[in-house]
């Protein structure tokens, strides 16, 4: 049990990092479709009604798609815990990853939780799941700044599983409406809700053994 316990952490690393290379690609593809700007392309389609009625709108949808991209890549960096030869690397790329989080991606992402497809559900995860992301991002913050880093690296992986629902959720899109074929707007309800929550569960689990 000891020897298996001592290596989780890194199957788990391992498991991301040959993981994440695949999935940043597919978001980035993701993301490139809103180069230049263009408000009638991809998921913007679907969205036309806060698009023509609120101007503000787009403001915090390409706020939201161009910093998560990044916030993708910093966290992941920050969450290997390692400088790669360059001075004060893992702190720096954290500090990249709390600044974009708090300041820029989790309230874009909260403003446009509010407007998400497939009703109130819908829009009460995004809401909660934008919440969570920027709480656990600043408690892992507040906690470096106390010098506290255990408890800094708990929530920083507890904010890495809410940054990759990104991800996840879409996993899920694919999973469900491969072998269910549910309603477009059941899909959005359910998704809203595995897109995060098993991420967060597991995070707490791994935390609560001392894995992490």
């Amino acid at each position: 049990m000891f020897t298996a316990r001592k290596y989780i952490p890194s199957i788990l690393k391992t498991l991301l990092i040959v993981g994440f290379g695949y999935f940043f690609w597919l978001m980035l593809k993701i993301t490139l479709e809103y180069v230049p700007l263009d408000p009638n392309v991809s998921f913007l389609m679907i969205k036309q009604t806060e698009v023509q009625n609120r101007p503000e709108y787009l403001y915090f949808f390409y706020t939201h798609v161009y910093t998560s991209i990044f916030v993708l890549l910093s966290g992941f960096l920050a969450i290997l815990r390692k400088d790669f030869g360059i001075k004060k690397f893992h702190r720096n790329i954290g500090k990249i990853y709390i600044f974009l989080i708090l300041i820029l991606a989790a309230p874009s992402g909260i403003y446009m939780g509010l407007f998400a497809n497939g009703g109130i559900l819908s829009k009460l995860s995004f809401v909660i799941l934008g919440s969570l992301w920027w709480l656990t991002t600043y408690k892992a913050y507040q906690a470096a700044r106390q010098k506290r880093f255990q408890e800094h690296k708990q929530w920083m992986w507890r904010s890495f599983a809410l940054t990759l629902s990104a991800l996840t959720l879409r996993i899920w899109k694919v999973i469900i409406v491969y072998l269910f074929h549910p309603n477009p707007m059941d899909v959005y309800q359910i998704i809203a809700w595995l897109g995060w929550i098993p991420n967060i569960l597991l995070i707490e689990y791994l935390i609560t053994k001392k894995h992490i």
